[in-house]
């Protein structure tokens, strides 16, 4: 019973309080800039300079590499990787572990490391100061004097796309008038068929406090079916699946059952294949010889869980197994974000920039921690640190060292190496904006607000210190025998 906290220790994301004095640092505002400024004859294309219009597609990147499919880990490599991160990450859930029963002071701990009542102002879309009234009505929700004595571990299956969120509530707040792309209360998101464990209800009825394998926060209840652990765990052990290798991939639509029609599904994850579905049956209303007969979960009216047919068009982007973990592929993977919009916290039915990475490497089966505080410092990877004594030499070797794939951490950020051009290492990452100095030495700001292609060495975390400066780990998905 003792080792109990040891399966929820580590926060991914500041709590509320610390996040609002840090602002938007986490993932939030990553600025870039040059120093010295550029040569007048550097490229510039859409005002991003160093940039070319060829950059922006795969093919540029791939055909750069000398072995572009060649294998970096098979299957039983990345097993024995997801192994290690089980093992090695405190910030990874094991779920299975929890006993039948959770004493109360476990679940308000984990309740109250990420339901902190904010100690700044905040404001509402409107722009308007929320007052204390409303935050102890959202804080009372929490209710954590109806936590009993020992709490029955209930499990369940995603069946929605679902918000996380910091408290039970659907109200956004924000730090400053006017911002309203960073909701304070969002925490991050899970997706159909993620098994999490139920924890706790709100005072309303309206939300549960749950811990999924990777992350814990309230989601509203509507969003989950529980069943027995038998049932949870044991969906998607069918031999038959398909994997969404696409950014996003929808179900088709059906009035005959709402509860898996236009479902949006994200890039890795896996469902199950009813592979033995006879062909002449139709599925809610339409015949699937032009689609995948897929297994979904719902939620009964009373709350259980049930697994039922979906039909899953052969048009989208999706394949039978996990994709090779290779140069090619995580290049092909990353630029198939490319463009979508920023979503903090996973905000807008989109990503952030731990989320963007995590989602590229789960679609070759690879599990990341959930946010950069935890990617970061993994032990379960293969990470380079850095500190503040670490001078230029060192920093520079190892922006010359990166591979196609390599994560490059700082303060509350994430970038993903995709290669070299016009002397310059480049990245894609999931940014709301930066910023640089053109030839003339003006500092020019950009509003990039989604997944971009960029020049490494110019990007400026203040006037004086650069990324490369500030740069805290790499890390790497790679064979053990390598370190």
């Amino acid at each position: 019973m003792n080792a109990i906290p040891t399966l929820f220790q580590r926060r991914r994301l500041a709590p509320l309080s610390r996040a609002l004095i840090v602002a938007v640092a986490l993932c939030a505002g990553p600025a870039f800039a040059l120093s010295p400024p550029p040569p007048a004859s550097a490229p510039i294309y859409a005002g991003i300079i160093g940039l070319e219009e060829s950059f922006l597609a795969p093919q540029h990147w791939i055909a750069q590499l000398p072995n572009p499919d060649a294998v970096i880990l098979d299957r039983a490599g990345i097993d024995a990787q997801n192994a290690r991160m089980r093992q090695l990450d405190n910030s990874i859930h094991d779920l299975r572990a929890l006993p039948t029963t959770l004493p109360r002071a476990f679940v308000a701990e984990q309740i109250n490391g990420i339901s902190r009542a904010p100690t700044r102002t905040l404001y509402d879309v409107q722009g308007k100061e929320v007052g204390s009234a409303q935050l102890k009505a959202v804080t009372d929700n929490v209710a954590l004097d109806r936590i009993g004595d020992n709490r029955p571990i209930q499990y369940g299956l995603v069946v929605h796309r679902a918000a996380l969120r910091a408290f039970p509530t659907a109200l956004r707040v924000f730090s400053s008038q006017g911002d309203t792309d960073i909701d304070r209360f969002q925490e991050s998101a899970l997706f159909p068929g993620d098994a999490v464990a139920v924890l706790h209800e709100s005072a309303d009825g309206k939300w549960v406090f749950v811990s999924s394998e990777r992350y814990a926060a309230w989601m509203e209840k509507r969003f989950v079916g529980v069943g027995s652990a038998e049932q949870v765990f044991g969906y998607g052990k069918a031999a038959a699946h398909r994997v969404i290798t696409g950014a996003t991939a929808r179900t088709v639509h059906t009035p005959e059952e709402p509860r898996v029609s236009d479902l949006q599904l994200e890039m890795g994850v896996r469902v199950p294949v009813l592979s033995d579905w006879p062909a002449m049956t139709p599925v809610n209303g339409q015949q699937a010889h032009a689609s995948h007969v897929i297994q979904l979960p719902v939620r009964n009216d009373d709350g259980s869980l049930a697994l039922v047919p979906a039909l899953l068009p052969r048009s989208q982007d999706t394949a039978a197994d996990y994709l090779p973990l290779t140069q090619a592929n995580l290049i092909t993977q990353a630029f198939k974000f490319l463009g979508e919009r920023y979503g903090w916290g996973h905000s807008y039915d989109t990503r952030d920039c731990s989320g963007f990475v995590s989602e590229i490497y789960r679609s070759f089966g690879v599990l990341l921690p959930r946010n950069t505080s935890a990617q970061a410092v993994s032990p379960a990877l293969d990470r380079i640190a850095f500190n503040d004594k670490d001078g230029k030499s060192k920093r520079d070797a190892a922006i010359a060292g990166l591979s196609v794939g390599d994560l490059i951490y700082i303060p509350g950020h994430v970038m993903m190496a995709i290669g070299q051009s016009n002397g310059m290492s480049w990245v894609i990452h999931d940014t709301s904006g930066g910023s640089w100095f053109d030839a003339s030495g003006k500092r020019v700001h950009a509003s990039l607000n989604g997944v971009s292609v960029t020049p490494l060495q110019p990007m400026m975390a203040s006037d004086t210190a650069s990324y490369i400066d500030r740069m805290t780990n790499i890390q790497r998905i790679r064979p053990q025998a390598t370190k």
